[in-house]
């Protein structure tokens, strides 16, 4: 019988404490009774919790388990997330006090953040949601965060991406302690998909802050609004009166990039739009955003998403053509 605990704590997400439980139980009735299954508890160091939404959790005293989740809690970018790290000090010394019994510890999403403040993090590699990976980086710049993983294990501490990722990490763990047979059954009944590897196919670059100023945006716009124009870095140097050198020197320094490779993000973020939402061809795609070859294109649009475009269509194809 494998121990797993789910860490509750004020404000965190109620579905984030009770999706991996739920598909274990579905995992147990699949296996039968007749292999080990899993006995899951609510744990927390207080007595009452509230969850995000107001919903109250029932929670155990803390205890020792095999696993130990800790799932998200409501954050939006921008936000204050020392405050609210510091009313969860009990929590932190508990995961804390979990690892260092040699047990592991897992976390949902933002639950990275109470992982980073026990000091789990530290030259570990480490995912979570791609809207937040980079203030993760930001705050603990001795963790090797992965944003474009799913799931990370690193000697005993595993990190998800958001949400559903903790559907990824529950049929990982049902996989080792069940066998493959149980989970891929378990993920046919919840209609979970179990052939997912990246969180890059998801990434809506509109959600996240826009890099450059000054100088970089005029230019980002000019890109932005001539996407299928050939790139010439000498042409578009003269339309803002500087040199290809002041040029490529002031717009890395601003945006982190080059005015090129910026123009290839956003030209892939334009083929993903049409991908969602027409019936346009991949040809007519790839021509409609500056390129001439569809195999160049294919490769370029793989290497930012994950996916080549026919199959990142399958997958994110809107019923509703806008």
């Amino acid at each position: 019988m494998l121990r797993v605990g789910v860490l509750a704590y004020p404000g965190c997400f109620a579905s984030e404490v009770f999706g991996v439980p739920d598909l274990l139980t579905m995992a147990a009735y699949v296996a039968g009774p007749d292999q080990a299954g899993y006995e899951v508890s609510v744990v927390s160091p207080r007595r009452r919790v509230v969850a995000s939404g107001g919903v109250t959790l029932t929670v155990s005293p803390l205890r020792e388990v095999d696993v130990l989740v800790v799932p998200g809690f409501e954050h939006v970018p921008g936000q204050d997330v020392d405050a609210k790290l510091a009313r969860l000090a009990g929590e932190v010394e508990a995961i804390r006090s979990h690892a260092a019994a040699g047990n592991v510890v897992v976390s949902i999403c933002v639950g990275a953040f109470l992982l980073a403040e026990a000091g789990l993090l530290d030259r570990r590699r480490a995912t979570t949601s791609w809207l937040f990976a980079d203030e993760l980086a930001r705050r603990r710049p001795e963790a090797r965060v992965r944003p474009e993983h799913l799931v990370v294990t690193d000697r005993g501490v595993t990190t998800t991406a958001a949400f559903s990722a903790m559907y990824d990490f529950a049929l990982g763990l049902i996989r080792e302690h069940s066998g493959a047979d149980v989970a891929r059954t378990t993920a046919r009944v919840a209609l979970v998909d179990d052939a997912r590897s990246s969180q890059t196919p998801y990434v809506d670059a509109r959600l996240l802050p826009r890099p450059g100023n000054g100088f970089a945006r005029p230019v980002m716009r000019w890109l932005d609004q001539n996407l299928a124009a050939r790139y010439d870095l000498a042409a578009l140097a003269g339309r803002f009166n500087v040199s290809t050198r002041t040029m490529l020197r002031r717009f890395a320094a601003e945006a982190g990039q080059s005015p090129l490779e910026y123009l290839h993000a956003s030209r892939v973020r334009r083929a993903r739009h049409l991908l969602e939402t027409t019936d346009r061809t991949v040809a007519g795609i790839c021509a409609a955003v500056g390129y001439r070859d569809p195999g160049t294109f294919a490769a370029l649009f793989a290497k930012h998403t994950g996916q080549r475009p026919r199959d990142y269509r399958a997958a994110f194809r809107r019923d509703a053509i806008e």
